[in-house]
């Protein structure tokens, strides 16, 4: 019977990265962008817990996870309100379209 250790759990991590730095690195949209964010979020929210299940730290791991958890809901909605109100002035979400902001 398999059982679940660290090791699975830094994978699944580290696949999670890879993928939302995959995502910031190469998509345009910006949403797509703040998808990634959060994927590289989740990803250390997996190490938080896992380390804090198998290196004996109590509920230390948990509690950084949920302040993890408490800082993504609060990035996603100021970055929406950010990506509205950059739709609004520029007609678009692409990233590399939105050139005016100096002006």
């Amino acid at each position: 019977m398999l059982q679940v250790g660290l090791y699975h759990f830094l994978v699944l991590s580290g696949l999670l990265f890879s993928l939302g730095i995959f995502a910031v690195l190469t998509r345009k949209n910006a949403i797509l962008v703040l998808m990634g964010i959060e994927l590289i979020l989740n990803s250390a929210n997996i190490n938080f817990i896992a380390f804090a299940k198998y290196g004996n730290f109590g509920f230390s791991g948990q509690m950084v996870a949920l302040f993890v958890i408490i800082l993504a809901a609060a990035e996603a909605a100021v970055a929406l309100a950010i990506v509205l109100n950059i739709y609004k002035n520029f007609n678009t979400v692409h990233v590399d379209e939105i050139d005016g902001l100096k002006d």
